[in-house]
């Protein structure tokens, strides 16, 4: 039985996941070209940067300039990745970001290595130091994300009774720090999801976690990611991360050439299709992922952006016919 939603949200990745996997550096001006763009389409919340090593992912390396240069648009988030306690602290010290207290593991033992350099049970330290951070800066820790949920490119397939275990480790950690996880979010970080995986782990989480919200960050690596997103909407998840025109992918996750998120414009196109509300326009959108193009100067995999939306043609039809 369906249980769709009547909404949903979208955080915008482009300017930070997409960017980061260019090869080329993407010029701090034209960064921001894109996220004003972005912030004009209805979108709620940006991620802008990432305060990450700059020797490892370069085109961030401008991610205080950015954030200092930054034109916020009332009722528009600006958030930002760092995957380490200095990382979060480079970001607070910009004082312009809207930042979520959130903490995070990966599914895979193999991938947490060459993502940020720790074995397991140094990464699940690493994310008590951040909640001390957070809590110093009077900032409420009720995010945990769990990355590699689906599959691993490194381990291959990754049981849903490891996801499980992540998700009660961080919120048992967050319990010793007197916090309450009110959110969890699962990432297919090296795009291994199917439906019947994503409807799989959705329930087992569900089950566990019967109040928590749950959120999916999705990749396009082998074109399911939009298909992924339906099998969730139809379980009544309501909080999806996206990049314009299919922009980006992990540096780190061992593909070559791989797509990035499931395309922004094309989620939104297929909700409202749907009837489901995304407070987004999509002709700006539009505008915004071909701005894209232009700016790293080659094709992306957003199909939307080349097709058009069919409230326009339907519009265009009517008018040609009265």
């Amino acid at each position: 039985m369906s249980d769709l939603p009547a909404s949903v949200s979208i955080v915008e990745l482009g300017p930070r996941e997409g960017f980061q996997i260019e090869p080329m550096i993407v010029p701090t001006p034209r960064k921001l070209e894109l996220i004003d763009a972005l912030a004009e389409t209805g979108l709620a919340t940006i991620e802008v940067a990432s305060f990450v090593n700059p020797k490892l992912v370069p085109t961030m390396a401008d991610a205080e300039q950015l954030v200092a240069s930054l034109h916020r648009r009332p009722g528009v988030k600006y958030t930002a990745l760092w995957l380490n306690d200095r990382g979060l602290r480079r970001a607070l010290a910009t004082g312009r970001l809207d930042i979520n207290g959130s903490v995070s593991l990966s599914a895979s033992n193999e991938f947490v290595v060459r993502n940020v350099g720790r074995t397991m049970d140094q990464d699940l330290a690493a994310q008590g130091e951040l909640i001390g951070t957070f809590q110093s800066h009077g900032i409420k820790v009720e995010s945990a994300a769990v990355g590699a949920a689906f599959g691993c490119n490194f381990a291959g397939d990754v049981p849903v009774s490891a996801v499980i275990e992540r998700c009660k480790s961080l919120v048992e950690l967050a319990a010793t720090h007197g916090e309450t996880i009110k959110h969890l979010q699962f990432a297919d970080t090296m795009s291994w999801a199917t439906p019947a995986s994503i409807k799989r782990v959705v329930g087992a989480v569900r089950e566990c976690f019967p109040d928590a919200r749950i959120s999916l960050h999705l990749h396009n690596t082998r074109g399911l990611a939009i298909a992924n997103a339906f099998a969730a909407l139809d379980m009544g998840v309501a909080e999806f991360d996206a990049s314009i025109a299919g922009l980006g992918g992990c540096p780190f996750a061992g593909h070559k050439g791989a797509a990035g998120n499931v395309c922004t414009e094309d989620l939104v196109f297929m909700c409202e299709e749907m009837g489901i509300a995304t407070g987004i326009d999509l002709e700006s959108l539009i505008e915004a992922a071909l701005l894209a193009e232009r700016i790293v100067g080659h094709p992306l995999p957003g199909s939307v952006m080349k097709g058009g939306s069919l409230s326009a043609l339907r519009a265009n039809l009517s008018n040609r016919i009265a």
